[in-house]
């Protein structure tokens, strides 16, 4: 007979975050998520959990409270309020058996305020280091790890402290508008996950992507090989990246041209050339700028593209990895291409998981909303990621939207019955294994739609001003 977890475990402990992301003590990877690893984080940061159990009255626990917010990022539309995850905690606290809890959303709403976002971030880029120290030799790109950098956009609510923060495009007009989050990520091109992200205004100084991405310099490792399209091609960029043992992987930047006439030969439309220091800008200080090289020596490769149906017929690829037998042009043209797997984990995290419109109405929440949507993702990768070496697959040929769905569909049962955490780990595997994605190369899809929204008319004045003219006008 099967038997719900008590209380203590349940209610008061991590465990019932790692258990409902379907992780059980002894398995490989078990220890990504284990329940002294997160205690550890929120102690760290200044987020305290008590030793023991708490009063009958208190509901929202640290544990429960991330429970209830790792869930709403599984969730879609009326399932990811605040009210379903209420819901879930009820039933959850129906479960085991305790006295059924209130179901309005303040009491939960402040215990999630007060989680620490540093340490929900701390814990996301846990997940994916340890995930990427495990990787097969195999999965890795000519024996290295490489981390795809993009860059996007998400829209916030219109609130006074979102706009303060994050404000609107200048395109649009007051009171028609949404504050607008620019975004950059880092994605491991062996595991899918995300290394990490950073955040800022979508316009004003410093905001643009190559300014973010420098936030995230920490995260690389001597030896890395950063993967990402020309917004990244700077000259500035490349030498800082340089310095800290990374090699740059590119397209040429629009505003520059490739003479496969002049530097060393390496081969058919394949050189090494120089590239002379350009004046300093104004982001960087003097005596960094002194200690720049008077030239970078470059690597321009040409790719040929034959498919039809791409938007290139040709295009050239920058790179600091110089040493043409070790990486000839083949592999790093393959490499490049494979670039376009940032935008399917970037619609893993829009589309899939919903982000691409936040709900939080500060900047403080918004903040705590994404770093949880993020670690969500990457407790999602993980499950692939155990998922594909079980199969002997990459994690590539496993689909994301199936791995969220296991997991959301699990999500309560795990948490009362813990008897049933390894079943539904079996399920995971056989549901992972069979449901894998399509062998699509050169797929050609045209960026259009069929099905057409509902025609209403776009608001073209504040929303107050369009309800004043509705109950002026005549018979209203």
């Amino acid at each position: 007979m099967l038997s719900t977890t008590s209380s203590r475990s349940s209610l008061w402990r991590f465990s019932l975050v790692a258990k409902s992301f379907l992780t059980e003590s002894g398995l490989p990877f078990s220890s990504v998520l284990s329940e002294e690893r997160i205690a550890q984080a929120f102690a760290e940061e200044g987020c305290e959990v008590p030793e023991q159990d708490p009063d009958e009255e208190m509901i929202y626990t640290p544990a429960v409270t991330l429970w209830a917010f790792l869930s709403q990022m599984l969730f879609a539309d009326e399932q990811r309020s605040c009210l379903a995850a209420v819901a879930r905690v009820a039933v959850l606290w129906a479960a085991l058996g305790k006295e059924i809890c209130a179901s309005n959303s303040g009491a939960y709403c402040r215990a999630r305020a007060k989680l620490s976002e540093a340490a929900i971030h701390r814990l996301a880029c846990n997940v994916a280091d340890e995930c990427e120290r495990q990787a097969p030799e195999d999965w890795l790109w000519c024996g290295r790890h490489v981390y795809i950098g993009d860059g996007t956009t998400l829209s916030l609510p219109d609130t006074r402290e979102n706009q303060a923060r994050y404000p609107q495009p200048q395109s649009q007009k007051p009171g028609l508008g949404f504050p607008l989050v620019r975004l950059v990520v880092l994605f491991s091109l062996a595991t899918g996950l995300l290394r990490d992200a950073a955040l800022g205004p979508y316009s004003g100084k410093e905001t643009g992507e190559p300014a973010l991405l420098r936030e995230l310099f920490s995260r690389f490792q001597p030896g890395d090989v950063f993967l990402a399209d020309r917004c990244y091609a700077g000259w500035f960029l490349i030498v800082l990246l340089q310095e800290l043992g990374v090699d740059v992987v590119s397209r040429l930047h629009q505003l520059r041209d490739a003479d496969f006439q002049r530097g060393q030969q390496l081969g058919q439309g394949d050189h090494v050339t120089e590239w002379p220091r350009p004046p300093r800008p104004e982001w960087m200080d003097e005596e960094t700028y002194a200690r720049m090289p008077s030239h970078l020596r470059i690597r321009e490769v040409q790719v040929q593209v034959s498919e039809r149906g791409f938007r290139v017929r040709s295009f050239v690829i920058v790179t600091t990895i110089l040493d043409a037998d070790k990486y000839p042009r083949d592999e790093l043209a393959k490499l490049y291409r494979w670039r376009w797997l940032v935008e399917l984990n970037l619609r893993a995290l829009k589309s899939t998981l919903h982000l691409d419109v936040l709900r939080c109405k500060t900047p403080d929440m918004v903040h705590k909303e994404l770093r949880a949507a993020l670690l969500g993702y990457n407790l999602i990768r993980r499950n692939m990621f155990q998922a594909a070496l079980e199969a002997e697959r990459s994690p590539r040929d496993l689909s994301f939207t199936v791995a969220m769905q296991t997991i959301a569909a699990a999500w309560l049962v795990a948490a009362i019955v813990e008897e049933l955490v390894p079943l539904l780990i079996q399920l995971r595997q056989v549901h992972l294994a069979s449901h894998r994605v399509g062998n699509r190369p050169n797929r050609i899809e045209p960026r259009a739609i069929k099905r057409r929204p509902k025609p209403h008319d776009l608001l073209t004045i504040p929303r107050d001003e369009a309800r004043a003219k509705l109950l002026a006008a005549p018979g209203s």
